[in-house]
């Protein structure tokens, strides 16, 4: 593996983002979800045409981005995607929050499963629903979608459920037969379907993501959702896209707010476009280092921290680590953070499931990766 990703901390710690302006300069930031690696190539050649062109005003997504969208899928998971069903949004969030608004009425019931990423507690009641929680089940190789769950939730005749694939923070790449019990359950109570796909471009060696819009049936009642920041570490930028595949679906999106094509980052449409175009190979080779942090990460956690329990992501550059035999609720992350001065996300934000969890992002170099694990051992065994 080459040098292409690893930044020394040094030029890390110049960085202006919420990762590394959160904590003081002596605590390694393994928090919210954005990588440590210099941007793929493709993106900083678009981005630096574009500042040396002073072309800085609004976005005009159409028509390169939903053909950028298209090409990107059908590469990636043989998805057809209509051009013209692809929709700029600011971000995935007001994305879901703006899907949720069109979809549903003031205090309706919109389910999800915890423990998911923690802005799915805040997009259902801004979009003036009520939360549904229908957990994720867990046995002894991991979580998946409770289905026998889902279809109790489901026959109260929820608005809308919105999935989380790959699952944020477990890492659970779901698979196409639970996608098609749920695409089943969600058309017999009629249910509307939110997919956020931000991570499927993370999928790692090992799995196969399978767009939920690609299961048989699930047009008539799903829109996804998906973007290349996470996977091309473009989140500031600003830039995601609703798809749908069908009329009924495309209308939903048409109640958008009429404004909000103006709200989508210009730098963002033009990184989005230039990685989901051009950025393949460059994706290719950040799997492969994502693969061999997990490997490391399990290697050290073996080694150095044999009380925490983990299920390896099957997507994500997100560990989802079982820390309660250190103690309850958040104790670890305090631990680690006060003794160790090592920054993780605390289980709990991520629904009451989390209790005793953390969740470490490991899409870093492996001498950081090492660093942090070393100093969350003395931590814990000082």
């Amino acid at each position: 593996m080459t040098d292409e990703f690893r930044t020394p901390l040094t030029e890390l710690r110049n960085r202006r983002s919420a990762k590394w302006r959160t904590y003081p300069p002596d605590v390694l930031p393994l928090t919210v979800a954005e990588m440590d690696f210099a941007l793929a190539p493709p993106v900083t050649a678009a981005l630096r045409a574009a500042v040396e062109a002073s072309d800085t005003g609004y976005s005009a997504a159409a028509p390169a981005l939903g053909r950028a969208v298209a090409g990107f899928a059908r590469a990636r998971w043989d998805w057809t995607v209509d051009e013209d069903q692809v929709t700029a949004v600011t971000d995935v969030g007001v994305a879901a929050v703006e899907v949720l608004r069109a979809l549903i009425r003031p205090g309706d019931a919109v389910a999800f499963s915890p423990p998911v990423y923690p802005p799915f507690f805040d997009w259902v009641p801004e979009a003036g629903g009520r939360i549904l929680e229908v957990p994720l089940a867990r046995d002894d190789r991991g979580y998946r979608l409770d289905l026998a769950a889902l279809e109790a939730a489901f026959a109260t005749h929820p608005a809308a459920y919105v999935l989380c694939n790959p699952h944020n923070p477990v890492g659970r790449v779901h698979g196409a037969d639970e996608l098609a019990e749920l695409v089943r359950l969600a058309r017999l109570y009629r249910v509307a379907l939110v997919s956020d796909e931000i991570h499927a471009p993370l999928t790692l060696p090992g799995a196969a993501f399978t767009p939920l819009l690609t299961v048989p049936g699930a047009a008539e009642v799903t829109i996804s959702l998906v973007s290349a920041s996470k996977a091309f570490n473009l989140a500031g930028l600003k830039c995601a896209a609703v798809v749908t595949g069908s009329a009924a679906m495309a209308d939903v999106v048409r109640r958008f707010p009429p404004d909000a094509r103006w709200r989508t980052g210009h730098f963002g449409v033009i990184a989005t476009v230039a990685a989901f175009t051009d950025g393949g190979d460059w994706l290719d080779r950040l799997l492969r280092h994502l693969d061999a942090r997990r490997s490391q990460l399990g290697d050290l956690l073996a080694e150095r921290l044999p009380a925490v329990r983990w299920h390896p992501p099957e997507a994500t550059f997100l560990a989802w680590l079982d820390c309660s035999a250190l103690g309850v609720d958040n104790r670890a992350r305090e631990v680690f953070l006060e003794r160790g001065r090592v920054a993780l996300e605390p289980g709990t934000r991520f629904g009451a499931a989390g209790a005793g969890f953390c969740r470490l992002n490991f899409g870093t170099g492996a001498d950081i990766l090492d660093q942090a694990t070393a100093r969350m051992a003395a931590a814990v065994n000082g």
